[in-house]
Order: C-alpha cells, then sequence, then structure tokens
C-alpha cells in the first residue's frame, strides 16, 4: 500500500521543511483525531530532547485540543515508555515527537493506538485521506483540555523494573550507561541504580542539540573506550528515542542487536521459556541464522523495520525479535521495541548464569558485512533498474552459497542501502563498493 507521508515509523523530515512544520502537525493531529477519536478522548503526547520538540508539542496540543481531545503531556520519554503509558492511563492514543537516531535538525511524529501498538497501514491510510481537509474546531463546550503529568518517569521506570525476573537485581554490577543525549537520559541511571547497579552515566546532559551527537547506539566509540578504562562490567547505549539498544562488554567489544538476539534466544530455550521462532529481518547476520540452527532453534526474516518484525511476531506466536541496529522486541514484556526493557533482559541472564557478556555472545560469528549507504535525489526502487538488478544477479553469482545481497530503500532517509554479507571479507567488500557505484549512477 502507497504512502506519501508515513514511512516505515511515522512522519519524519528536517524541521521546517514540509512535513515537519508546525502548521502540518496541527493538522495531523486534527486528522488523527477525526480517524481515531472522533467523539472525544484522551491522547498522551511525549518527545526526546530536540529542541524543535517544543514546537511540535504545542502544535500537536492545538489540533487535538481544538479537535476535542484532551491532552496529557509527558515530557521527554523514551518512545516505548508512551506505548507502556497509553495502557497505564487508559487513553485512545499516544503520540510521540521523535526522529529516533536522526541528528536534532530533523524530527518526527509517531502513534501507538490506546493497546500500545503502532499503527496499521490502514490507519495511517485513512490518516493521510483526512489531511485534505482543514484542521477543524469544535464548539467552546466540546473543547478539550491539556495537562501535563510529572509522574510519566517514574511509572514508567517501575515498569521497566517488573520485568526483572524474580527478585533479581543489579547488585555488584558496574554499568557505563550512554542515554544518546536524548530521551532515556534520566530514566536509564535511576533504573539501573535503584537496581542496586553502580552507573556511570554519559551522553545523558541534553541541550536540545546534541542529541545521538557523539554518542549513543550509533555512534558507541565513547562508550567502547569508556567501559575497559573504568573496569566496568557492561555497557549499555541507547539511541535518540531509548527503543534501540547496543551494549559494550567487559573488554569493550561492540555487541549489536544480532549478537543479543542470540544471548536471549539461547537463554530462553536453554530454560525451556523459549515459544515460536526467533524473528529478526533481512539485514540480520547470516551468523545469527546459522548459530540459532545449531541449536534447533527456528529463525525467520521480516522485512526491516519493528513492525514487521513485530507482525511476524504474532503471526508465528513467538515472543523474541529484532534488528541488527539494536531495536529488540521483547513481546512477552511489552508492545514494542524498548531498548531499557532489552537491556534488563540481557543483564539478568548476566546475574543468573554468572557468564561475563564476552563468553555470552561468543557462541554467534560474525560474518563480514558490508553496509553502504548511497544518497539517492528521490525515492527509487532498486529493483525497477535493470542495471542494478544486472549487478546484483553477477554479484551474487561470485557469493554462491556462502553470502547474502541485500538492497533496499530506506524508509525514513533518501538512501538505498546495500547491503553484503559473506565469509571472505575482501570479496565482501569489494562487492559492496561495485554494487553502491552501479547503484549511484542509476539513482543520477
Amino acid at each position: 500500500m502507497s504512502r506519501r507521508i508515513f514511512g516505515t515509523d511515522g512522519v519524519r523530515g528536517t524541521v521546517g521543511k514540509e512535513p515537519m512544520t508546525a502548521e502540518f502537525a496541527m493538522r495531523l493531529a486534527s486528522a488523527a483525531a477525526r480517524v481515531l477519536v472522533p467523539e472525544g478522548g484522551t491522547v498522551l503526547i511525549g518527545k526526546d530532547t530536540r529542541v524543535s520538540g517544543y514546537m511540535f508539542e504545542s502544535a500537536l496540543e492545538a489540533g487535538f485540543v481544538a479537535a476535542g481531545v484532551d491532552v496529557l503531556l509527558l515530557g521527554p520519554l523514551p518512545t516505548p515508555g508512551i506505548a507502556v503509558l497509553t495502557q497505564d492511563f487508559k487513553a485512545d492514543l499516544g503520540v510521540v515527537i521523535s526522529a529516533s537516531h536522526n541528528p536534532y535538525h530533523d524530527n518526527g511524529i509517531k502513534f501507538f493506538d490506546g493497546h500500545g501498538a503502532k499503527l496499521t497501514d490502514d490507519v495511517e491510510k485513512a490518516i493521510e485521506e483526512q489531511l485534505a481537509h482543514p484542521a477543524i474546531t469544535v464548539p467552546s463546550a466540546s473543547l478539550g483540555m491539556a495537562k501535563r503529568i510529572d509522574t510519566a518517569r517514574r511509572r514508567y521506570q517501575a515498569f521497566c523494573a517488573s520485568t526483572m525476573p524474580g527478585n533479581l537485581t543489579l547488585d555488584g554490577l558496574k554499568i557505563v550507561f550512554d542515554g544518546a543525549n536524548g530521551a532515556g537520559y534520566k530514566v536509564g541511571p535511576r533504573l539501573l541504580a535503584d537496581l542496586g547497579a553502580e552507573v556511570i552515566p554519559i551522553g545523558c546532559s541534553p541541550n536540545g542539540r546534541n542529541i545521538n551527537a557523539g554518542c549513543g547506539s550509533t555512534q558507541p566509540d565513547l562508550l567502547t573506550t569508556t567501559v575497559p578504562a573504568v573496569g566496568a562490567d557492561i555497557g549499555i547505549a541507547l539511541d535518540g528515542d531509548g527503543d534501540r539498544v547496543v551494549m559494550v562488554d567487559e573488554n569493550g567489544g561492540l555487541i549489536d542487536g544480532d549478537q543479543l538476539l542470540y544471548i536471549l534466544a539461547t537463554s530462553r530455550h536453554a530454560s525451556g521459556t523459549l515459544k515460536g521462532p526467533v524473528v529478526g529481518t533481512v539485514m540480520s547476520n547470516l551468523g545469527l541464522e546459522h548459530a540459532l540452527r545449531e541449536q534447533s532453534i527456528e529463525f525467520r526474516r521480516a522485512s526491516v523495520g519493528d513492525r514487521y518484525v513485530l507482525e511476524a511476531l504474532r503471526e508465528s506466536g513467538g515472543t523474541i525479535g529484532g534488528e541488527t541496529s539494536g531495536h529488540m522486541i521483547v513481546l512477552d514484556q511489552t508492545t514494542t521495541g524498548d531498548g531499557l526493557i532489552c537491556a534488563l533482559q540481557i543483564l539478568a541472564v548476566m546475574k543468573q548464569s554468572g557468564v561475563p557478556l564476552s563468553k555470552l555472545a561468543a557462541g554467534m560469528p560474525k560474518y563480514p558485512q558490508t553496509m553502504i549507504n548511497v544518497r539517492v535525489s528521490k525515492k527509487m526502487n532498486p529493483d525497477d533498474s535493470p542495471a542494478i538488478r544486472n549487478a546484483v544477479a553477477s554479484a551474487e553469482a561470485s557469493l554462491r552459497d556462502s553470502g547474502r545481497i541485500v538492497l533496499r530503500a530506506s524508509g525514513t532517509e533518501p538512501v538505498i542501502r546495500v547491503m553484503v554479507e559473506g565469509r571472505d571479507e575482501n570479496i565482501v567488500r569489494d562487492l559492496a563498493q561495485q554494487l553502491a557505484d552501479v547503484v549511484a549512477e542509476a539513482a543520477g
């Protein structure tokens, strides 16, 4: 289904350019209200730490209130926290103002329904159709009201803590926490400290413009050097809105989403609590698939995007899935990707087993994988280009059965992602560059 405004994770773009303007945000709120809460109701609005969040928060508030919807303003809180609190407050809709791992000059708007789930394609299409109409203002007697909620962070923190098994604590663990100067900058360190860990925070001083800048899950270099330097047991890095997580072992080694998925899957398999298949994406490392197969754990691939991982989990009866980027879903604990909850599940495995993170991840070989992002001037489907199709066929023939090639258009950025994976790093790197050159030429 073609959607003009919504991408794979809500609406996103550069602040001040369509669609990320205050005027559009107000119209979007009005359209969402007409589709999802036409008789009035309650909507929660949360955000990350971008300076533009104030502008979009006010615009969304105005659009919803004018449409007769009450608004609860939660302030900075991880995206999954909005999903949790939408259910906790029995609200009709949750709204998140965030561009996730993007730089501060971008922003985005995404929605959760009353069950804490992301909207379906059909609902998003219905909202887009309503955008063709002006924003509405109901009679004064029917206007919504808005108020700020001061307990949001504590309520979400309590929910996260409740996912730890039994009476397990983090006593004795020294953790470096990187909040990406984003939405998890406050709740992350306080959650870990309250569970008994010694916490060293970095990337926890947001100023509105430093979100994801030299920190967080997309730029974890500072974390990889800090963990061994301070003798920590583990490092945890969220992205700007807190729905992704990567970790660093005691030696400074980066542990990505594929490895985290491997640890969760094998731990649950060993304890007999793993349900259904494990779900990754077309970008998940081939080493993950092979390592799980050796332990007779079923593995399935979904399209890139946590919404598609979630759909595959629900269809198959599985409970854990995720992406290489660290967008992890633990479906028996929450409804959407949650970096903090995933991190707690990994910390629980470490505490219960007494095994350091480096050894827990060692059972999964990582095949060499090269990813090149080719910027394009407009959206394009690489499969539509004969030149690209021929180049991919030639590269696949040279890899034979020892690797994979994936080309896909990003749902959030004007880029074509070229991924090549195989046993020989030099071959993988060369093929990726060759394909990227072909894509760049085809894109004009």
